[in-house]
């Protein structure tokens, strides 16, 4: 028998306009609603789910005083972020209420001698990384979505991007997060330190929770020097094996860290470019299959060009074709829209694109297998699977495109085939379902399926002591 909640009466709209203000809350205005009953995820399947009713605190206290009043009732609560994700756990699946983020987004503090800032959940990632920069400073926790993606969403994630192989994912930047549990306490977790052995860790437990545990409205997050150069290199090869050789020769025999290696397959990459309308080396080569994106940091410009000569020629001695490095800033600008934004591009090829929102991990050295195992997958389902990786960690991201004899109404579901099988791949391989998505959702029922009873055992105990009567963000991960 499912859990059974309760429901938002007009009596408790009313209670929640004493809390955070009549300008605070959607209640009959349905298609706000249901803006607020969507995510990322459903632009890609559809799925929506509309709340009761949505509310945006501007405070810790309000957060806390709406979890009192929905735990008093057993009302659910689904944390609300920038709505960027793409796993769907944003979507209320439960209804209830939904707790935007969005009114809590300044930055409180940059402190340049203990190197923190401190900042409210819904500050854009991206903000922060400019107002540090002022202070010589810089956050490296760097999501894909720095553009949009909130600071309190990136915690919940634990996401990633382009930088985690010189920088981590989030879990390694924060320091220090104030959070809201289901009855309304508050908890202050870590705080500007960088090491400890004081007992169990909660807020590593938090990070990553996808807002099951507790609702994140504050975060301290670790910062670093800032400065040096940068420069980025777009590198053609002809053919994936020669790439996985090549990265792997520059990072371990060259002793080279870039701040990023990006991979993406040609068409990816050609019709990335074209759809942003921006002219990038190789591109009409037909020697080239696969491209790298390597962005190198250095901290004076003859340190810079040194390293850029050690990681051309290891690139040229293993198997690239050439190497092309970026002459301007705009030049640097491009090469990276066009690897952010590539998925827009492949509706050019006038078919339909299913732009898989379930990203998978295997270990670096069975990046090959994988890559050779996705073309098997390929040629199973006749549909052609695009690629894009952060091929240093061995995090991959697909697309698929629709095979002409599938009916149009039945690509979801056949697409979503391709994910699955896709992802007891890379757990067959060693990995996991997600390295930076999430599982929400999407992947809730493959997650379960990886993990032994014991496991799922010892995660329905943390739940039920961080969260009793299951209210926050209830249908996600177990």
């Amino acid at each position: 028998m499912g859990q059974l909640y309760g429901t938002v009466t007009p009596e408790i709209v009313e209670k929640l306009k004493s809390i955070v203000g009549e300008k605070n809350i959607i209640f009959e205005d349905k298609a706000k609603l249901q803006e607020y009953g969507m995510d990322t995820l459903s632009l890609i399947t559809g799925i929506v789910a509309e709340p009761e009713v949505a509310v945006k605190p501007e405070s810790t206290a309000q957060v806390s005083a709406i979890m009192k009043l929905a735990s008093s009732h057993k009302i659910p609560v689904t944390a609300r972020g920038a709505g960027t994700g793409l796993a769907g756990s944003a979507i209320p699946t439960s209804r209830g209420i939904v707790l935007s983020l969005e009114k809590m987004n300044k930055i409180l503090e940059v402190d340049t001698v203990d190197r923190v800032a401190v900042v409210e959940a819904g500050v854009i990632t991206k903000d922060l990384c400019r107002k540090v920069e002022e202070y010589g400073l810089m956050y490296a926790g760097y999501p894909m979505s720095t553009e949009s993606s909130f600071i309190g969403g990136n915690v919940a994630t634990n996401a990633g991007g382009a930088k985690v192989i010189k920088y981590g994912n989030t879990r390694k930047h924060i320091l220090g997060l104030e959070v809201v549990l289901a009855n309304g306490e508050i908890l202050q977790l870590g705080g500007r330190y960088r090491k400890s052995t004081w007992g169990y860790d909660l807020m590593e437990t938090i990070i990553g929770s996808e807002g099951t545990l507790a609702i994140v409205t504050r975060v301290i997050v670790n910062l670093i020097p800032g400065g040096g150069k940068i420069l980025d290199l777009i590198v053609p090869f002809p053919d994936t094996e020669t790439v996985v050789q090549a990265v792997s020769k520059m990072i371990v025999e060259g002793n080279i860290f870039p701040v990023a290696v990006e991979f993406m397959d040609k068409l990816c990459l050609t019709m990335s470019a074209k759809h942003h309308e921006i002219t990038l080396p190789f591109t009409d080569r037909e020697d080239v299959e696969a491209y790298l994106i390597i962005q190198l940091h250095g901290n004076t410009q003859e340190e810079l060009e040194a390293i850029y000569e050690k990681a051309g020629e290891l690139c040229l001695e293993n198997g690239a074709l050439d190497v092309f490095a970026a002459e301007s800033r705009r030049d640097s600008e491009n090469i990276w829209k066009v690897r952010e934004e590539y998925g827009p591009g492949l509706r050019l090829l006038g078919k339909q694109v299913y732009n898989n929102p379930g990203d998978v991990i295997v270990p670096f050295a069975k990046v090959p297998e994988m890559m050779r195992e996705l073309r098997k997958l390929g040629e199973k389902y006749n549909t052609t699977i695009a690629v894009v990786a952060h091929i240093a960690d061995g995090n991959f991201h697909t697309l698929y495109v629709k095979p002409d004899e599938v009916p149009p109404e039945q690509w979801i579901d056949y697409a979503k085939k391709v994910y699955e099988e896709m992802t007891e791949i890379a757990l067959r391989l060693g990995g996991v379902g997600s390295g930076e998505h999430g599982i929400g959702l999407l992947k809730k029922d493959i997650f379960l399926k990886s993990k032994s009873p014991i496991e799922i055992e010892i995660m329905h105990g943390i739940k039920k002591a961080f969260d009793p009567d299951g209210i926050l963000n209830p249908g996600k991960i177990i």
